[in-house]
């Protein structure tokens, strides 16, 4: 009865093992979710989950007295099921990005790693899903850019607390950019002619328009052909095929702006984007310049990508979107990062970088106030009257303390590695110019949970060497005063006689 009793006192559940009694403590994830400030983070993001009152829709209906008007919806309660925690739901997302899991096998994972759940803040272990797959892309949309942000300003907050790196170290950052690919097929004329075929057959078929012909037999080997023409080099052969494709797509989008005339306004407006998108489509694959000052569509599920010319040899063309990275001078800790869509020139966007990475370290009472940069931000400097900029265009002009911190700025580069490689930036999955936005900061909290485990390791490995050195200066300044006081002393059980 007493060893019952005694377990009973340990864990209050007896069939469940808590998660503090399997793992080990001194694990970097487990510190690190004992040094979260999760309830800081929970009352951050709490307006953005307030509930939104449901009106009442007026319908007609008809009673004994003849038509009349009712309203629908009122009655309907609003409580729906109850939301999973926020600190579970966090906690998903900052192990997405540090560990580069999939939505599918981030959950997966979640149930069969004992640390994850700790981190997430369970305190038994539960063999099973922690959520659905698609909960996780409602609660991105529900935290939206506001909300990423407030995720990666507190690990900047714990760096600091943790005294991971010096406060002052803030106020010096390295700014570049890069480009975060968006995930679609590489575009050609004959493939997204092909697309734009198959997706109005879809859409016609859909809202119950008939087609004469659909050409699909005829537009599968129209794709083909081009493919095979343009690996030969036989570009006039491969122009002619592409050339049929487009005018398949005219007569297409032709025959169902015609029929469409006779549905609902609505229905008009879905189709008319639709057909918006083949005509941009056809008039690109005819003329290699952007026509009506429009930007080329390189994808039709995703017509917010842009290509993107960073200068590389083995890649020259990106398609996706521009995303500038800020990260301290010394420590590499990211401080910043933003999607900016247009593709602007990078001095442009030194403003916007400078203005979120002072927001998000409002709380800590500091800002930035020098930026080391390449040549990509020369001429921006009456811009930016309260930054110090630093590159080497100014060379002449620069100190000695200014070189040598110039010498550091390609730090960033291996940074912007780790970020494409390790934690998801190197293709964005989440839909339209708002993904853009959530995928890059998110990789960028997602790095910064990395450094914050390396560096916890890194400080405990140097707090026992100091613990070790300490002891072991004890030991011999004891030896020291046993060998001047007398020969023998006792310690403990044992008699040590110095000779």
């Amino acid at each position: 009865m007493g060893v019952f009793e005694a377990h009973m006192s340990i864990t209050a559940d007896f069939f469940r093992n808590r998660l503090d009694q399997m793992i080990d403590l001194r694990h970097p994830l487990a510190v690190l979710a004992n040094r979260m400030p999760w309830q800081e983070i929970e009352a951050s993001l709490a307006h953005l989950f307030a509930r939104q009152v449901r009106a009442g829709k007026k319908i007609e209906d008809s009673d004994l007295f003849g038509a009349t008007e009712v309203i629908a919806g009122a009655g309907v309660s609003n409580a729906g099921r109850p939301r999973l925690p926020t600190r579970l739901m966090v906690a998903l997302l900052y192990l997405k990005h540090a560990f580069n899991e999939s939505d599918e096998d981030l959950i997966q994972r979640w149930g069969e790693t004992p640390t994850w759940q700790y981190f997430s803040g369970n305190e038994y272990f539960e063999h099973r899903w922690p959520c659905d797959p698609t909960q996780l892309v409602k609660f991105r949309k529900l935290l939206g850019e506001e909300g990423v942000e407030e995720l990666l300003a507190r690990t900047v907050e714990v760096a600091v607390t943790l005294k991971l790196i010096a406060k002052k170290e803030l106020s010096q950052i390295i700014v570049d950019s890069t480009v975060q690919e968006k995930a679609i097929a590489h575009p050609t004329d004959s493939k997204l002619l092909e697309t734009a075929r198959v997706k109005l057959v879809e859409a016609a078929k859909a809202q119950g328009i008939e087609l004469k012909q659909t050409y699909a037999k005829e537009g599968q080997l129209l794709g083909y052909k081009a493919g095979r023409y343009a690996h030969a080099r036989q570009f006039k052969r491969m122009r002619k095929a592409i050339k049929r494709q487009a005018t398949i797509v005219g007569r297409l989008h032709r025959e169902i702006a015609r029929k469409m005339t006779t549905l609902s306004q609505a229905v008009q407006d879905a189709l008319g984007v639709s057909i918006g998108k083949a005509k941009r489509l056809i008039a690109q694959s005819r003329s290699k310049k952007a026509q009506d000052k429009q930007p080329k569509l390189y994808s039709w599920h995703a017509p917010e990508v842009e290509c993107i010319s960073k200068g590389k040899s083995r890649n020259p063309y990106e398609f996706g979107v521009k995303v500038g990275i800020a990260t301290t001078l010394q420590g590499t800790l990211i401080v910043g990062a933003r999607a900016f869509p247009g593709n602007p020139y990078d001095g442009h966007t030194l403003s916007e970088q400078v203005e979120q990475a002072s927001i998000l370290m409002q709380a800590l009472d500091t800002k930035p106030n020098k930026a080391i940069v390449d040549l990509g931000y020369r001429g921006v400097d009456k811009a930016n009257p309260d930054i110090d900029i630093k590159h080497r265009g100014k060379f002449k002009s620069l100190t000695d303390e200014d070189k040598k911190d110039l010498k550091r700025r390609q730090a960033i580069e291996p940074i912007i590695g780790h970020l494409k490689a390790d934690h998801r930036m190197n293709r964005c999955h989440l839909k339209g110019s708002l993904g853009d936005s959530l995928h890059a900061v998110l990789c960028a909290a997602g790095y910064n949970i990395r450094w914050l485990l390396r560096m916890i390791v890194k400080k405990g490995i140097s707090l026992f060497l100091r613990l070790l050195l300490s002891t072991a200066l004890g030991e011999l300044g004891h030896r020291l005063r046993q060998f001047f006081m007398g020969p023998s002393v006792k310690s403990g059980s044992m008699n040590l006689t110095l000779v």
